[in-house]
């Protein structure tokens, strides 16, 4: 008898963010569909929260969530499937920076540090990022970045993130 086999689960953290067509619209059905990628499942996702652009203001403010996602793909093929993601929302990349209408970044996968050409993880500007520190630190409390803990992270930023009702 052949068995198929077992592929371990990992945990991924995936910031979203959208500041066009509908922004709140855009992030609840992101993390809808998040949850039905292959070989995947949203174990608890953070609220919504509102933010200032980094980059460029002159573009509305983001909304923002976290997302923990068990899962058995690799961090590569899960950052193909993101893209995926953001291109069935009609994802256009016009300015670094700019408005969106979906942004989906991989934060963390498992403790594993990923160096790739298309794909750093820990995400590089996560620590400098009210709105990636805020929502993680909800729905994961327990973690710390380079050996601090989130909320000292926070802490030192300026820029704020508000829950939206």
């Amino acid at each position: 008898m052949s068995r198929t086999p077992f592929r371990q689960t990992s945990l991924a953290y995936i910031g979203l963010g959208s500041n066009l067509e509908q922004p709140r619209q855009q992030v609840a059905s992101a993390l809808d569909e998040l949850d039905a990628l292959p070989l995947s499942r949203v174990s608890s996702a953070s609220r919504l929260y509102s933010s200032r652009p980094v980059g460029p203001q002159d573009q509305p403010d983001f909304v923002n969530a976290v997302a923990a996602l068990e899962t058995q793909l690799s961090p590569l093929a899960l950052l193909d499937q993101l893209q995926a993601l953001e291109q069935r929302h009609r994802r256009r990349r016009e300015r670094h920076w700019g408005p969106r209408t979906l942004d989906l970044d991989v934060l963390l996968f498992n403790t594993t540090p990923v160096d790739h050409p298309r794909l750093q993880v820990p995400h590089p500007y996560m620590h400098e990022r009210a709105f990636v520190l805020r929502p993680l630190l909800e729905i994961a409390p327990h973690l710390s970045l380079q050996g601090l803990p989130l909320e000292q992270w926070l802490a030192k930023l300026s820029d704020k993130v508000a829950p939206l009702a």
